[in-house]
């Protein structure tokens, strides 16, 4: 297992844009499952976008289709979130979370965790 940083988080605005990014020192997400995860306070934690790096197969939550989207930069071993449209209901702490193999359920085992980044969306 890994240590993953993210970083990026912040308060906006609704309507306004944030972008998450994730990665780890030395470490290279090569037919990894990465995948974004949230939870807002007395929430359960939530999967909001994966990648599949094997393949760039993406899968995102319904809750942020159209607005989210997770993408991978292979020279900087690098996974972002690009978050559009912001709205106060996307509140939460950000995780991103890493494992070898295919992202085919949000509850499949992630041996790597970051600690977190706060996003805040005022209305």
């Amino acid at each position: 297992q890994v240590q993953l940083v993210e970083s990026g988080g912040d308060s906006v605005q609704a309507g306004g844009s944030l972008k998450l990014s994730c990665g780890a020192s030395g470490y290279t997400f090569g037919w990894h499952c990465v995948a974004w995860f949230r939870q807002a306070p007395g929430k359960e934690r939530e999967g909001v976008a994966a990648i599949y790096t094997g393949t760039q197969e993406i899968q995102y939550a319904d809750s942020v289709k159209g607005r989210f989207t997770i993408s991978q930069d292979f020279t900087q071993n690098t996974v972002y979130l690009q978050m559009n449209s912001l709205k106060p209901e996307d509140t939460a702490m950000y995780y991103c979370a890493a494992d070898l193999g295919r992202c085919y359920s949000w509850s499949r085992e992630f041996r790597s965790w970051g600690q977190g980044t706060q996003v805040t969306v005022a209305s």
